[in-house]
């Protein structure tokens, strides 16, 4: 229970009516969460505006209610403060509400279009191997000591972030690593938190279909660099031409790493097959399980992070030859008759460009056979690309379903292959079933084949029509490989 004049603090109020001198029990933005003596945040989302929902919060018991705009007819015995931006309000609410769990923690926030989930992966169980008590929010698992929280959003709405980072808080974890996407940036999901440190992977075309421009894009990844206080580092990979975008103004010390421009830290690929990378790491020569040049930008990442968290060098060096890449990144099985399956989480055309060619330069002579598909309801200009470059990267490519959402999965189809030339296109089939693209895929490999099932990647679900249906690329590509578990 918190007093509504202490949870205010730092929110942008501009007016009050009534008393900030109640207790508050509970804040929430979703209207169906509100109960007695909660405080409803009316946040104008980008699906439904909550200022619509601030009489059934009331009803069902909210004592005070933040808006942009007050209501027209106010009811009595309920207090309304009314602020210039709820969404950036509702963070820092929600900090407060919590005791600002964030300025307990070493809180480290990796943001990018490619590998977000890869390093602060890495950074988890680089420092549970170190002896600490960490804390993970990610795509793909939200974690806090081993234990797994289910993740629904790359970085959850402000409420719930502050009440697992103060879970986080309260089971004795001294780091938490998270991802932080351009949505929750520019929604001002993180507002309020104290980050030590932000970490930049690179960028690259995605998520313009909210965004709007490739310019806005970048400037909504730039909201971390911008808010991190003096003492923070701020981290960034100079090898992506926005690498200095990132830091310009940023008030915290700035650290850069890179495979081929001048860098603080560097690194140079020595062997790359499927066993994994040996990389000369900072003059040190390092034998890691993860596969791909790629990846070595996400271990020079994670082994430069570490060592701003002040940790010592021959042990972060140690460390990082027993880390495992996360679900879903470049997992691969192979079958007794030779053929080999790659399932990844490659959904943009920078990170499918990524996986293929790492597979065609370690692949022999066996054929490339690549299943790919792109969601629905989802940037639609990256479809002709994503076909275009499976096409020319692949011996045969199949284009199937993702997440088709609330679209037709043939008119997606259609889209992408508007990527495919007369040549290419010869060497393309649609089947909009991704089961059957699977299937086929595996049907058409012989001993030494290469098949990369990209998209999807960790996901246990594929969305058709609103519905979410159990689908695992991995466990279909197994059983047509006839592998067992």
């Amino acid at each position: 229970m918190k007093l509504l004049k202490d949870i205010l603090y730092k929110a942008g109020l501009e007016e009050v009516v009534g008393s900030t001198n109640v207790a508050i029990e509970s804040v929430c933005i979703d209207s169906r969460m509100a109960k007695k003596f909660s405080l409803f945040v009316a946040v104008s989302g980008t699906q439904v505006d909550g200022h619509k929902f601030i009489d059934k919060a009331i009803g069902q018991g909210a004592l005070a209610i933040v808006c942009e705009k007050l209501p027209s007819e106010l009811k009595k015995d309920v207090n309304y403060v009314q602020v210039k931006d709820s969404r950036y309000a509702a963070g820092v609410i929600a900090s407060n509400f919590y005791d600002n769990p964030s300025e307990k923690l070493k809180l480290v926030g990796v943001t990018g279009t490619n590998g977000k989930t890869t390093v602060a992966t890495l950074l988890y169980q680089l420092f549970r191997d170190l002896g600490y008590s960490v804390g993970l929010l990610s795509t793909v698992r939200n974690l806090i000591n081993g234990k797994e929280v289910a993740a629904t959003h790359t970085t959850p709405d402000p409420v719930n972030l502050n009440a697992l980072l103060q879970r986080m808080v309260e089971a004795g974890c001294s780091h938490v690593f998270m991802e932080v996407s351009s949505h929750a940036l520019h929604q001002h999901r993180v507002a309020g938190l104290r980050f030590d440190g932000g970490i930049f992977t690179n960028i690259t075309h995605d998520h313009l279909d909210y965004h709007g421009t490739f310019k806005d894009y970048i400037a909504a990844k730039k909201m971390l660099f911008d808010m991190l206080p003096a003492k923070a580092f701020a981290l960034v990979n100079m090898d992506d031409r926005n690498g200095d975008v990132m830091v310009q103004n940023t008030r915290a010390r700035v650290v850069t790493y890179g495979l081929r421009s001048m860098a603080d830290r560097k690194a140079k690929v020595l062997e790359n097959n499927l066993t994994g990378l040996v990389l000369n790491m900072d003059g040190q020569e390092v034998m890691t399980r993860l596969i791909g040049s790629f990846n070595a930008y996400n271990l020079l990442a994670v082994y430069t992070a570490a060592l701003e968290l002040k940790e010592e060098k021959l042990q972060v060096l140690t460390a990082l030859s027993n880390l495992r890449p996360p679900d879903g990144r470049f997992e691969f099985v192979k079958a007794g008759n030779g053929v080999m399956g790659i399932v990844d989480y490659a959904h943009t055309p920078d990170a499918l460009k990524n996986v293929l060619e790492t597979v065609n330069t370690l692949r022999g002579n066996g054929k490339l056979i690549t299943v790919v598909g792109c969601g629905g309801d989802r940037d639609k200009a990256k479809r002709p690309e994503m076909a275009r470059i499976a096409a020319e990267a692949s011996d045969k490519v199949i284009l199937t379903s993702d997440n088709p959402r609330s679209e037709m999965a043939e008119d997606i189809l259609d889209d992408m292959r508007k990527g495919l030339d007369p040549v290419t296109i010869r060497k393309a089939l649609s089947i909009t079933d991704r089961a059957e693209a699977i299937r086929t895929a595996c049907m058409l490999a012989s001993d030494g084949d290469i098949i990369v099932v990209a998209g999807k990647g960790h996901e246990k679900y594929q969305e058709i029509s609103g519905v979410k249906y159990p689908f695992d690329d991995l466990e279909v590509l197994r059983n047509n490989l006839n592998l067992t578990a």
